[in-house]
């Protein structure tokens, strides 16, 4: 990510896993704006407790619930768990941002799925620092 993204754009991340919760913290800790994805109660919970300000809930079953957030919407990390839902979330947050989307991902396999729905980059590790994809 480039530092001269749009001041008042937010970085969306979709944070299931530990690797996206350290993500989420490094982007406090520089002074990011970013907002939080998710599309269930519990992790909207645990984000909300571990100090994410803004969440955007999603329905990922109900196409006409998937409207742009009221936060402008710059790049997007999306930390994967599920092939399933991480290609929903691709699906969904395509059209809200010309801005890159990024997949997080422990699997080489759906890369040519991910990419064919429009994420720009799928990142391919095992780490939990990812400090690197913040410049």
């Amino acid at each position: 990510m480039k530092q001269s993204e749009d001041v008042d754009d937010y970085i969306f991340v979709s944070a299931p896993n530990k690797a996206g919760e350290n993500f989420l913290q490094m982007l406090r800790c520089r002074g990011f704006a970013y907002a939080a994805l998710t599309n269930n109660e519990n992790e909207a919970k645990r984000l909300l407790e571990s100090g994410v300000k803004h969440l955007v809930m999603v329905d990922t079953s109900e196409h006409k619930t998937w409207i742009l957030p009221e936060f402008p919407v710059g790049s997007i990390f999306l930390f994967e768990t599920s092939v399933t839902l991480c290609c929903r979330y691709i699906q969904i947050c395509r059209k809200w941002t010309t801005k890159p989307i990024y997949v997080i991902t422990h699997s080489c396999n759906p890369r040519l799925i991910y990419k064919g729905l429009g994420a720009d980059y799928v990142i391919y590790t095992h780490s939990e620092d990812l400090s690197f994809l913040i410049g």
